[in-house]
């Protein structure tokens, strides 16, 4: 059997809710790409889920791999290490991509783009949101970086040794900036598939209120000032304590 031209890897923890929605979408996905529905590989990185995502995964015709360590950087990386596309895509539980995804991605991974992602919109809005969202637009445009599905070229990945495994958050900002580094010597930028873009959940809004990051990070701003371990606190209860 020929290699399939995608890997997509999902790190996923206790998604059993969110899960099947986006599977659902790289269904619609795969049936739309050019290439032919063969062409993708489906890998769901289980990071130490207690609930049903495992099986959903694989009663869905997922590849699973196990990743005991709790961090989306080693969920990431773990998925990566059974792929066999020759492009890595990553995308997270809660989101949905488009149908789209993938001919958008070939469209946009030129010889002068080393990798980038597709950005994403939310599945709801409301004026919190709204201005939360804007307040992050103007750092998209003037790095490039970019969230959704995040793509490179499997060599690429491994050169850079994949995500970096001791960020607890952020890994895939500094995963991107480090593929810009590695692209600009050869003339590659990073590149944006925005004419497909993912739909993320807007959980996180649902469970701390629209307005949430203008209370909570200005908290986290002076904590910072008495304990430099407040990022990592912050990331633990935020991040990696959800309720679900």
């Amino acid at each position: 059997m020929p290699l399939p031209r995608f890997s997509l890897v999902i790190p996923a923890y206790n998604e059993e809710r969110c899960l099947p929605r986006l599977l659902d979408s790289v269904d619609q996905a795969k049936r739309s790409y050019a290439g032919g529905e063969s062409a993708i590989q489906v890998i769901v990185a289980d990071n130490a889920s207690t609930d049903g995502t495992r099986a959903i995964a694989r009663e869905r015709g997922c590849l699973v791999a196990s990743v005991e360590k709790r961090a989306i950087a080693a969920a990431r990386n773990g998925g990566a290490r059974i792929a066999t596309g020759e492009i890595l895509t990553f995308t997270d539980a809660d989101m949905r991509i488009d149908p789209l995804t993938f001919d958008a991605i070939d469209d946009v991974l030129t010889e002068r783009v080393v990798g980038g992602a597709t950005g994403t919109t939310l599945e709801r809005w409301s004026p919190g949101i709204a201005v939360t969202f804007a307040l992050m637009l103007p750092l998209v445009w003037l790095t490039g970086l970019d969230t959704g599905v995040v793509f490179c070229r499997r060599e690429d990945f491994e050169e850079l040794g994949g995500y970096d495994e001791s960020l607890r958050v952020a890994e895939d900002v500094a995963f991107l900036l480090a593929l810009r580094r590695l692209g600009r010597p050869r003339g590659q930028k990073l590149g944006r598939a925005t004419t497909a873009k993912t739909i993320a959940s807007a959980r996180k809004f649902d469970e701390y209120g629209d307005w949430h990051y203008f209370r909570l990070m200005p908290r986290l701003a002076a904590r910072l000032l008495v304990n430099p371990r407040a990022t990592e606190e912050f990331a633990e209860n935020y991040w990696y304590r959800p309720k679900r």
